[in-house]
């Protein structure tokens, strides 16, 4: 399906004009207007406002007709506040003073998944949180994505056992080349076994780079710790 969210295309322009602006002549002041910035300015904004959606020529003519000048100063007016907020609460180990810079240019690649999965006191089945949960390739911790993919990574309460990993894209010779790439969850929890559960990845290489996508996540099976020397835990578990 083709669907497009009109405001989405809306709010970014808007962000990017602000910023661009601003650049030009010198004004940032306490605004960011770097990449990382104007993205969580972005969202700021569309959790903040109503979705339109279109699939035609005819849908798009529409909702075109739907924005009026108060709807433009309302857009503008939040885009300023988020950016403000954003800059005020930056995201740490990014470098804010890069600026704004193009994506790279696209080359075939094995576009990795997000992994995700959950992690879940064994005796009770309740949701574990308070430790951290490592991704790991040949041994080593997985180089993620960018930033905003932490590894290893702190399992808090309001996430309910859930961890998140996406793994850097491998640069790959051409598209259409399957390789299978395998890691390892590993956690290590005061009072539990340590858990290590091997998952192979089956990815074929590409030119996209995709985005976030819940049809494209790699869904891990419900993991369970245990004590020390409950026979359960003491094996590694493969897919």
């Amino acid at each position: 399906m083709d669907i497009h969210n009109t405001t989405e295309e809306l709010v970014i322009s808007e962000i990017n004009a602000i910023c661009d602006s601003l650049e030009a002549e010198e004004k940032k002041g306490a605004i960011c207007t770097c990449n990382q910035c104007r993205q969580d300015a972005a969202c700021y904004v569309l959790n903040r406002t109503t979705p339109h959606y279109v699939v035609s020529h005819r849908g798009l003519a529409r909702v075109n007709q739907g924005i009026n000048h108060q709807h433009r100063v309302d857009l503008t007016s939040l885009a300023y506040e988020a950016l403000k907020r954003v800059s005020h609460n930056q995201r740490p180990y990014f470098d804010h003073k890069d600026g704004f810079k193009d994506p790279p240019a696209i080359a075939p690649a094995f576009n990795i998944p997000p992994i995700m999965g959950q992690v879940y006191n064994g005796l009770n089945f309740s949701p574990i949180t308070g430790i951290t949960v490592e991704l790991l390739q040949n041994g080593a911790l997985a180089e993620m994505k960018d930033n905003n993919w932490q590894n290893p990574y702190n399992l808090i309460p309001n996430t309910g056992g859930t961890f998140t990993f996406w793994p850097k894209p491998v640069p790959a010779e051409k598209i259409d080349i399957r390789k299978v790439f395998e890691f390892t969850v590993k956690i290590a929890a005061p009072d539990f076994a340590e858990l290590n559960h091997v998952a192979s990845i089956n990815v074929l290489s590409e030119l996209a780079a995709p985005s976030i996508s819940l049809s494209r996540t790699y869904k891990l099976p419900d993991l369970y710790l245990f004590p020390p020397g409950d026979e359960k835990n003491q094996y590694i578990i493969e897919e």
